[in-house]
């Protein structure tokens, strides 16, 4: 049963996240802020990483894998994904604040509301998959869980910053306010993929 709740989730994170990506991409033919355009690379290599871990959870529950070594290979893969988007997502970022000019933002509202919206389905999501953790221990629902803490608080920054530069379009401050709010949304998605990937391998060693 608890299988059966993974996987549902998994598949309502597969669902909610897709139109993420068309959302904010539609918002950047309106808008020019470096925070929106990073926003929509992070919410894509995001989405691609969900997939590959809801077919992985799928796969194994279905199947109902009985090989340690098979299984831990594919959760290692859905894991590992997990951690090479947000490091992804998080490089992506870096180089687009340092090198996009300040220029006008334009209308930064579409991607205030997705991002207001994600605080909430994310935050919704992180409980789901810690508690379903809780109940029964798995791999990838854990990780999961840490994608979509890394995911709320991501977004809660990136509402943040639009917000901001809603107020204050025109102030100077406005550009460093977006440079260094997503330079600070990179370096934290760098290390949770760090993590990710480093504290899945050292499972696996372990074991």
């Amino acid at each position: 049963m608890r299988k059966k709740s993974g996987g549902r989730t998994l598949l309502a994170s597969v669902i909610l996240s897709s139109p993420g990506p068309v959302v904010v991409g539609l918002g950047l033919l309106l808008g020019r802020s470096s925070t929106q355009l990073v926003d929509f690379i992070r919410r894509t290599a995001e989405l691609a990483a969900i997939i590959v871990s809801w077919v992985v959870f799928s796969y194994l529950s279905k199947n109902n894998v009985t090989d340690t070594g098979h299984r831990e290979k594919l959760e290692h893969t859905a894991n590992l994904s997990v951690g090479i988007a947000m490091c992804i997502s998080g490089i992506a970022m870096i180089f687009v604040a340092l090198f996009r000019s300040g220029v006008e933002k334009g209308n930064v509202v579409p991607g205030l509301v997705i991002a207001s919206l994600g605080v909430v389905v994310n935050a919704w999501f992180w409980i789901r998959y810690s508690r379903l953790n809780r109940e029964e221990p798995d791999a990838i629902l854990s990780v999961q869980s840490r994608l979509y803490f890394a995911k709320l608080l991501v977004d809660a920054c990136v509402t943040a910053t639009l917000v901001i530069i809603i107020i204050a379009p025109d102030a100077k401050v406005t550009y460093y306010v977006d440079m260094i709010g997503s330079i600070l949304v990179s370096l934290y998605l760098i290390i949770n993929g760090i993590l990710t990937i480093r504290g899945k391998t050292k499972e696996l060693k372990s074991r």
